[in-house]
């Protein structure tokens, strides 16, 4: 998982350092502790100095914007007036989160609670940015309560590793081999609108580079490729000709990804021949998923991307689709034909000889695996006018069905929605969500909210 860096804003009034310079000290003292528990969270803090006065602020942001933070996250020492604040917060590139908290846990049954209002009044600075931000139209998101009594500082980490998500987004680079799939409508986007709309770039591997690619994979590197899938798969294959070259055509395709330093790839099995292409590389797209790329199937460029940027962060995340409903049982199943983050798998993967009529390139091999049970979140971003709706909804994959043994011919999960198939279903293609999702097992789903309301996403959640 890549780093998390912040910004931390303390805010603070000059009328309290003209009248007792020392009349800070303890506020100060409780931000120190403060910032050790969001490093203590796995957070990289770049902390500006207290600031009070326009300049103190507008220093504050450029030292952000030059250190490129993922996130700044403001704590208001004491009161603080926004209007001088106010001009540096909307030059901060990076999301705003709120720490509203104070120092001290009670004050109405505390003995002279009114001195303690001194080190607590940092609320109402609060009300007075928020106030100013939101009628300038700039975006926040805010946690609040006491830090050792509450779940506050978790929940800034949280909205963190959101703002993290939303640059891993703004950034990707996306591979695309084999280029869209023809007719495919629901999640095609032209890659200068994904540019424009998102900030992902779109490379494609063309003929010359599949040549050039090809011919680079060395006889040692597919054996020492053949090494690692025995050490990891349980094989099954058939025909060793062909899976050797189905993983020639995979590291090809991984060369290729790292020289062009992609976050995230998708390939179209359908056309996948004309860029010439030997194999299609189901193996190799799995992997991508393991080692912490993006992916996702028939040349969909904007699942890829999301699937990557939120991969970055959660490694429990892969894609995946809907496919079927089975509405006795009121679940839902998740398949794919040859692409998944194996790390989820419940069982050791099974490595196959697949038999294979959708182009030319013929028979090739692919590993599979079933889903493994617990807590996720299905995200699905869809393009919808000039704007995105991200369909959000808590889920739980059950383990069931395996004794079928599906898996080892397909990737197979059953997912639990957070109501019945029939409402579920429903919402979900009312809210325009696409046939291809994201699935993140482990997260809050907070956090993925954050995340789309970060994008400046409709953020639509099923519960």
């Amino acid at each position: 998982m890549s780093r998390i860096k912040i910004g931390y804003l303390p805010l603070y009034i000059k009328l309290y350092d003209d009248s007792n310079p020392h009349y800070r000290d303890p506020m100060v003292a409780h931000m120190k502790t403060l910032i050790s528990m969001l490093e203590s969270e796995g957070l990289e803090v770049v902390a500006a100095d207290v600031c009070r006065i326009k300049p103190e602020f507008e220093a504050a942001a450029k030292l952000f914007n030059d250190e490129d933070v993922d996130a700044v996250v403001t704590q208001h020492l004491a009161y603080s007036p926004s209007l001088e604040s106010i001009d540096a917060l909307l030059s901060i590139k990076a999301p705003l989160i709120v720490l509203d908290t104070t120092p001290d846990y009670e004050l109405l049954s505390k003995a002279g609670y009114y001195s303690g209002i001194s080190n607590n009044h940092g609320i109402h600075g609060v009300q007075d940015m928020c106030n100013l931000l939101r009628q300038r139209g700039r975006h926040y998101e805010i946690c609040a309560g006491h830090a050792l009594h509450s779940e506050v500082i978790a929940e800034v980490a949280g909205m963190c590793r959101a703002a993290k998500v939303k640059k891993n987004y703004e950034t990707a680079r996306v591979g695309s081999v084999g280029g869209s799939f023809h007719g495919m409508g629901d999640f095609f986007i032209r890659p200068e609108d994904y540019k424009a709309r998102i900030g992902a770039d779109v490379v494609y591997m063309d003929n010359d580079a599949v040549k050039k690619y090809v011919a680079a994979v060395t006889d040692e590197e597919v054996e020492a490729e053949v090494a690692w899938d025995d050490a990891h798969f349980t094989s099954e294959i058939t025909n060793p000709e062909t899976y050797r070259a189905a993983v020639r055509s995979g590291l090809a395709v991984r060369k290729w990804a790292e020289d062009e330093k992609l976050t995230a790839c998708t390939v179209n099995f359908l056309s996948l021949d004309q860029c010439g292409l030997p194999k299609m590389p189901f193996a190799e797209c799995s992997k991508m998923l393991m080692r912490g790329m993006g992916y996702a199937g028939e040349g969909d460029v904007l699942t890829a991307g999301l699937v990557g940027a939120l991969r970055a962060v959660y490694p429990n995340t892969t894609f995946t689709e809907m496919f079927c409903p089975d509405w006795k049982e009121d679940v839902i199943l998740l398949n794919h034909m040859g692409e998944t983050n194996l790390n989820l798998a419940k069982w050791r993967p099974v490595l196959r000889t697949l038999p294979f009529n959708y182009n030319s390139c013929g028979e090739t091999a692919s590993a599979y695996g079933c889903m493994r049970a617990g807590k996720a979140v299905f995200c699905n971003v869809a393009p919808m006018g000039e704007g995105f709706t991200m369909t959000v909804a808590p889920v739980e994959m059950l383990d069931a069905g395996l004794e079928f043994g599906a898996y080892r011919n397909a990737i197979q999960g059953w997912l639990k929605p957070p109501k019945p198939v029939k409402e579920f279903l429903k919402e979900f293609s009312m809210a325009g969500g696409t046939h291809h999702s994201a699935l993140v097992y482990d997260v809050d789903l907070a956090e993925i909210q954050a995340f789309g309301r970060m994008m400046g996403f409709e953020v639509v959640t099923i519960q």
